[in-house]
């Protein structure tokens, strides 16, 4: 989740893709739990305040907004899950490995 967070917030500064980060995680087809037709959106949209990871996701964006989050990602602005290859995953731009993603700086 932090890694994401650095992403998203490497994006915001980038402002290459929004100067906000709602902006950016709302362009579409860049986060993928917010497509329409993506199988987990309808999981996300029911999450409450009583699920321990939103309450961690909390506590991580506070971070990231307060600019105290510190980035593991090596200045990524973008990721995907290991088991897919996307058509502009470049190997000579990966940033780091974390967990089950691989973050690029591709900008």
């Amino acid at each position: 989740m932090e890694a994401v967070a650095s992403t998203i917030m490497n994006r915001v500064a980038a402002r290459r893709w929004a100067n906000d980060v709602v902006g950016v995680i709302r362009q579409p087809r860049q986060f993928s739990a917010l497509n329409k037709n993506d199988p987990n959106l309808p999981r996300l949209l029911r999450v409450t305040e009583r699920d321990e990871q939103f309450r961690q996701a909390l506590r991580i964006a506070g971070k990231a907004m307060a600019g105290t989050l510190l980035d593991r990602t090596n200045g990524a602005d973008h990721y995907h899950e290991r088991s897919i290859r996307p058509r502009w995953a470049d190997e000579n731009r990966i940033t780091a490995r974390i967990g089950r993603h691989i973050f690029y700086r591709l900008t």
